[in-house]
């Protein structure tokens, strides 16, 4: 089921064709090919105008830092002085 069949496609072009009429066709094809050159012309400055904003730096060694970590002395468990084992 996923893809369209080739008889989709000519159900889907008659139906567009009944819709709009074959005269007004061609300019809608138009319209969209100049708002898509519209839109790719816009995008492509958008991408330019955030690449000149930004400032090219350096790659910069990493700093060290000293961790701050406390290293809590270690204790042996209490021993207790009793021979007693637990129930």
């Amino acid at each position: 089921m996923g893809a369209l069949q080739p008889w989709h496609w000519l159900i889907l072009i008659a139906v567009v064709v009944l819709l709009f009429g074959s005269k007004r066709l061609p300019d809608a094809a138009r319209s969209l090919g100049k708002s898509m050159r519209i839109f790719k012309s816009e995008v492509k400055e958008l991408q330019n105008e955030h690449k000149a904003d930004t400032p090219v730096t350096p790659a910069q060694p990493p700093t060290q830092v000293q961790s701050e970590r406390v290293e809590a002395p270690v204790t042996p468990p209490a021993q207790s002085h009793t021979d007693a084992k637990p129930a």
